[in-house]
């Protein structure tokens, strides 16, 4: 990838909950136009991390940087102009609709008081044709299903036009077509000059859509670069505790992906 503009920088960043260190010492970069996954298991520090990156919580020693700023110097409304975030789970406290949960994105742009334009209903709208979603813009969000509202929270993010994109789990709930449906969607923000974090359990959605690919382990990253140098026998199985075979398999004529299988252990074949 050719070089870009520097957007976050994250620097010997150290987090602890009371006497239990969970980050300890993470630094990295991600640039404009970088498809960026941090992959790990469950513990490991991933979603502390984005939290310290979006200024929810601000860590012992280290900073993070947003185009040179650090986050936790900035007020709400200048972050979120810059920053979209994509949790794993949301239920809002009241019953709004599907369009008026994805408008809401539009809200750091808009001053004190004032009513989404009809610009900002267009963006919305945008949003939803591109996911797939419009079908149901009048539901109730709280009556969709898990996966529906992934989808809705990752419009409400497009129409929030950010710089960076910050996803936690974002297909977690999500059927396997909707999954990589986010993940080609993601690839395409990112081609055209967005920046994308996720975090991810999955080293197939790392190895589908990454440019970049961060391996943690107990708070610390333990590898760093492009997939072939990252999803390896030997890192995966550091990760998960487990036996991980690495294979590349044709896909179409000269055309092959990676993939990772993991190994049942002894007694659980079928």
């Amino acid at each position: 990838m050719s070089e870009q503009q520097t957007m976050i920088e994250v620097s010997e960043v150290h987090f602890s909950y009371g006497s239990r260190p969970v980050l300890n010492g993470v630094s990295f970069d991600l640039h404009k136009g970088e498809y960026v996954c941090i992959l790990g298991a469950n513990g490991c520090g991933k979603t502390t991390l984005l939290k310290t990156m979006l200024a929810f919580l601000r860590p012992q020693q280290g900073s993070i940087r947003l185009y040179g700023q650090d986050v936790h110097h900035m007020d709400e409304r200048s972050l979120a102009k810059k920053i979209a975030y994509i949790p794993q789970t949301h239920t809002p406290p009241f019953p709004f609709t599907v369009r008026d949960v994805v408008l809401l994105g539009r809200t750091p742009h808009l001053s004190r008081m004032c009513q989404p334009t009809k610009k900002d209903q267009e963006i919305a709208r945008q949003a939803m044709e591109r996911l797939g979603i419009s079908a149901y813009a009048d539901r109730c969000y709280t009556q969709l299903s898990g996966g529906q509202r992934q989808m809705v929270l990752i419009a409400r993010a497009l129409t929030q036009q950010p710089d960076l994109l910050i996803m936690d789990e974002p297909t977690a709930s999500l059927d396997f077509g909707n999954q990589y449906l986010v993940l080609e969607q993601m690839r395409c923000l990112a081609r055209e000059g967005m920046g994308v974090l996720m975090v991810t359990h999955n080293p197939d959605h790392a190895l589908y859509c990454a440019d970049r690919i961060i391996a943690m382990r107990g708070g610390r990253i333990v590898a760093m670069g492009d997939a072939s140098d990252v999803v390896t026998e030997p890192t995966m199985q550091q990760l998960y505790g487990m036996e991980i075979k690495v294979r590349t398999v044709s896909v179409e004529a000269e055309r092959e992906a990676t993939i990772c299988i993991p190994v049942p252990r002894l007694g659980t074949e079928r």
